[in-house]
């Protein structure tokens, strides 16, 4: 296997933030956390209840201060979720996005299961309004029958300060998956969403975030996947607005910047998306149902499923039939829209540019097994290399997953970490063995290389050739396999010559080697 690597070329900065959860994986610093998910679309700050939704009973209850361990007294305390979330986050030095809530109610009580006669509007549920119509008090009235979004940002803002001091709040993100509102949240939001319903309430929403801190990032449209950024899940009025434009999320794009234009000040920072991969193996989705299948067909569609996100060659070539690519009903019928990352990111350039990229959700399942951590590393390289700003990954904890962030963040256990800056790293076949590689800012003293070797089956030798400005005497390579999660250190290569190092990777690897 041939892999080259280039410290002069490709250079591009690598996001902290793209290490990062929305429930912290045991063992990793994350360097990003998001508050989100179903949750968070019905939280009210003011008494820090909630609503399950379609995901249980659509319980208005406690769980949020109850899952984070606050006590009961406290949390009648206003933002008391947020606030416990944020505080840990500062204490990581994590950056922390939280989620506003735009569906228009929010849960009044904890007092269970919202009948659909008790559909909002009904006194189960408390209105929210985006701008008080008044003075923004630290003591919200919790009798008034509404929340006000500015009144909780501007709470937040008096408790910690504004994005850009040290320990304010730096990213809002608009709700979450708006399009599914009517399935997840249907005795909040029974009605499907409209695309001029969305973006209006974007809108107005981000004004008022901006108009609190006008340095904040503001998130948005946090889309559950695929069919939302397509058509945002078949919303009543997409045929009438669309126009030319082939999915949603380029439409969503020109709307917000021809809104910011108007208002002269940008209102969308970060496009928002989830991505659960739909790849399967052997009948079996890669992830969800089959979270935890380790049969060799899942694991190694588990293993090739990070192709989408980049390789144009990974796709089928006929339409309606899977010629090449993963076994999925996206690469079937959608794949004009693959690879995913290289057609959102166009977009954002044609569109609005300058927008970031978020995944705040997502995940590629076998947490606790070889081919979860190996999916897992590929995409934060994958991530790294083609500009993702912050990355959420959404799950448990599991000993592979905690390896494949650490391989990144503390490989050797004293919390040396790869690089910042991405160089050029290619490799002779990519089905095998996918590379990456960085240097920490301008400096060629150092080269991290992450190198996977993710055939099922046999061991590879790897003949890896460096060209720059330095000659690299010495190789340190740390790694993870089949046989263990834990990060070890496998060995040293000394008196290397002509740049040129030659190792030989175990089956089911990842490696990360450090040239100096």
């Amino acid at each position: 296997m041939d892999i080259q690597i280039d410290t002069s070329k490709q250079r591009s900065k690598i996001s902290p933030y793209i290490y990062g959860a929305n429930q912290d994986i045991e063992g990793v610093n994350h360097t990003a956390r998001r508050l989100g998910g179903n949750r968070l679309t019905g939280y009210n700050w003011e008494n820090n209840y909630s609503n399950a939704g379609s995901d249980w009973y659509h319980s208005n209850d406690g769980y949020l201060p109850w899952s984070m361990g606050i006590p009961e007294s406290e949390w009648s305390t206003p933002a008391i979720v947020v606030s416990k979330f944020h505080d840990e986050s500062l204490k990581k030095g994590a950056y922390t996005a939280i989620t506003l809530q735009m569906a228009g109610y929010v849960s009044r009580d904890k007092n269970g299961s919202v009948n659909e006669n008790e559909t909002a509007p009904s006194s189960r549920w408390v209105e929210v309004k985006f701008k008080k119509d008044g003075a923004l008090s630290l003591n919200p009235d919790k009798n008034d029958n509404y929340v006000y979004m500015d009144e909780f940002i501007n709470y937040l803002i008096n408790k910690y300060g504004k994005s850009t001091g040290a320990t304010g709040i730096k990213g809002y993100i608009l709700d979450n998956e708006p399009e599914l509102w009517a399935y997840t949240h249907p005795r909040i939001h029974p009605v499907k969403l409209t695309c001029k319903e969305l973006i209006n309430k974007s809108v107005e929403l981000a004004k008022v975030i901006k108009t609190l801190d006008a340095n904040a990032e503001v998130f948005g449209y946090a889309s559950y996947g695929f069919m939302g950024y397509y058509s945002l899940q078949d919303a009543p009025d997409w045929n009438e607005v669309k126009g030319n434009h082939r999915w949603f999320i380029s439409w969503y794009l020109e709307q917000m910047k021809k809104a910011s234009d108007a208002y002269g000040k940008r209102l969308l920072d970060v496009l928002d998306l989830h991505w659960y991969p739909e790849a399967q193996g052997g009948g079996k989705r890669i992830c969800f149902d089959g979270e935890n299948a380790d049969e060799k067909e899942v694991a190694i569609a588990r293993m090739q499923a990070p192709r989408t996100l980049w390789d144009p060659t990974y796709k089928t070539t006929v339409n309606g039939q899977i010629t090449a690519g993963e076994d999925s009903w996206i690469n079937q019928w959608f794949s004009s829209f693959l690879p995913i990352l290289p057609n959102i990111k166009a977009d954002i350039d044609k569109y609005y540019p300058g927008t970031k990229l978020a995944i705040t959700e997502f995940d590629y399942g076998g947490k606790d097994h070889i081919s979860g951590g190996i999916a897992l590393a590929d995409v934060l390289g994958i991530f790294g290399k083609y500009g993702v700003y912050l990355a959420t990954r959404w799950g448990e904890s599991g000993k592979y997953a905690a390896a494949a962030y650490n391989i990144y963040l503390n490989y050797d256990g004293n919390g040396s970490r790869y690089g910042d800056t991405n160089i050029y790293a290619e490799t002779s076949r990519v089905e095998d063995m996918p590379v990456y590689a960085s240097i920490k800012g301008e400096s060629e003293e150092e080269v991290h290389i992450i190198l996977i070797n993710r055939n099922y089956d046999n061991t590879i030798p790897a003949r890896i050739n460096v060209k720059g400005s330095k000659s690299y005497k010495s190789a340190e390579i740390y790694g993870f396999d089949s046989s263990s999660a834990n990060i070890r250190k496998v060995g040293t290569v000394s008196g290397i010559s002509n740049n040129t190092v030659i190792i030989e990777v175990p089956k089911l690897t990842v490696y990360h080697i450090v040239l100096r």
